[in-house]
C-alpha cells in the first residue's frame, strides 16, 4: 500500500507494478471470464454483443438427453475415484515420510509420473494396457485411470503437510502408552487432514476435468461432460458449452476457495501444536 512519505519516484515504481499485475491478470482472466456472459445470450451464437439476455442455455443443459448423462457420468468417475486416490496417495506420502531409504527419490519421481508425464502419452499407454485386461469402455478403467492421475496431487499435498509435522509428537504419544494405531488417529490425522482434504479436491477437479483419457477409455455410455463438451464443439456448437463452461468454472472457483479455507486452518493447527 501507498505511504504518505514515499517519494514521486517510489510512486511511479509503484503504479508500474500494479499496471503489470492488472495487465497480467487480464492475459490469463479474460478467456474464462468472457465465456461467462455467452451463456446467458438470447442469441444462437457466439458472438459479441449479445442480443439479449436468457436462461434458455441453462434450461437446455438441464433438460437435455446428451448433458445430463454426462453430467452424471462425471460424478459417477469422478466420486470413487477421488475416494481411491485419496486413500492410496496418503498411504503413499506418509510411508515415504516414516520411512526413508536411499532410493526414496526415484520412488517419488515415479510416482509423480502421471502428473509431469504429456497425458496424450499417458491416454494411449492406459488405453492400451486396459484394452487388454478387457477394461476399456467401462466405468471401471475410467475410475482406475483417473485415480493414477489424481493420486500424484494427493501425494504433493501430503508431503507439503508433513514437512512442518514434528515427530517428537508420535514420540511423545508412544511414551504415553498409545499404540500407532491410536498415534496415528489421535496425533498425526488431525494435523494432516487439510493437506489430505486439498489432495482429495485437486484430485476430484482432476477427474472432473479430464478429456483426453476419456476420450480414448469411455465408451458412448461413459461420456463424461468435458467429452461431451468437447464432442459439441465438433459436431454442433451450441451457447449449451459455454453454460457448462460457466458451471465448471464455478465448481473450480469454489474448489479454490475450499482449499484455500484448509490452507490456513492447517497453518492454525499446526502453530497450536507448537
Amino acid at each position: 500500500m501507498g505511504n504518505s512519505n514515499d517519494t514521486a519516484g517510489q510512486r511511479v515504481a509503484r503504479l508500474w507494478l500494479w499496471l503489470h499485475l492488472a495487465l497480467v491478470m487480464l492475459f490469463l482472466l479474460a478467456p474464462i471470464v468472457a465465456i461467462a456472459p455467452l451463456s446467458f445470450s438470447a442469441g444462437s451464437f457466439l458472438q459479441y454483443p449479445l442480443p439479449g439476455l436468457s436462461l434458455r442455455w441453462y434450461v437446455d443443459f438441464f433438460t437435455s438427453a446428451f448433458w445430463l448423462p454426462a453430467l452424471g457420468n462425471s460424478i459417477i468417475v469422478a466420486i470413487p475415484s477421488t475416494l481411491l486416490a485419496t486413500v492410496l496417495g496418503t498411504l503413499a506420502a506418509i510411508g515415504l515420510w516414516l520411512a526413508p531409504f536411499p532410493l526414496r527419490g526415484l520412488v517419488t519421481a515415479a510416482l509423480m509420473t502421471p502428473m509431469v508425464m504429456p497425458i496424450i502419452v499417458v491416454a494411449v499407454g492406459v488405453y492400451f494396457a486396459f484394452a487388454a485386461a478387457g477394461l476399456a469402455n467401462s466405468y471401471l478403467g475410467l475410475i482406475l485411470a483417473h485415480t493414477a492421475l489424481g493420486a500424484p496431487f494427493v501425494v504433493v499435498t501430503v508431503q507439503a503437510t508433513l514437512a512442518g509435522f514434528d515427530r517428537t509428537l508420535m514420540r511423545a504419544g508412544a511414551s504415553l502408552g498409545a499404540g500407532p494405531w491410536t498415534v496415528f488417529r489421535r496425533v498425526m490425522l488431525p494435523l494432516v487432514v487439510p493437506g489430505v482434504a486439498s489432495g482429495a479436491l485437486f484430485a476430484f477437479a482432476t477427474s472432473f476435468d479430464e478429456v483426453v483419457v476419456a476420450f480414448f477409455l469411455a465408451g458412448a455410455g461413459q461420456r463424461t461432460l468435458p467429452r461431451q463438451m468437447f464432442a459439441g464443439i465438433n459436431e454442433n456448437i451450441s451457447l449449451t458449452i459455454a453454460a457448462a463452461a460457466t458451471m465448471l468454472v464455478l465448481m473450480s472457483v469454489a474448489l479454490m476457495a475450499a482449499v484455500e479455507y484448509l490452507r490456513r486452518r492447517g497453518e492454525r493447527l499446526r502453530r497450536g501444536a507448537a
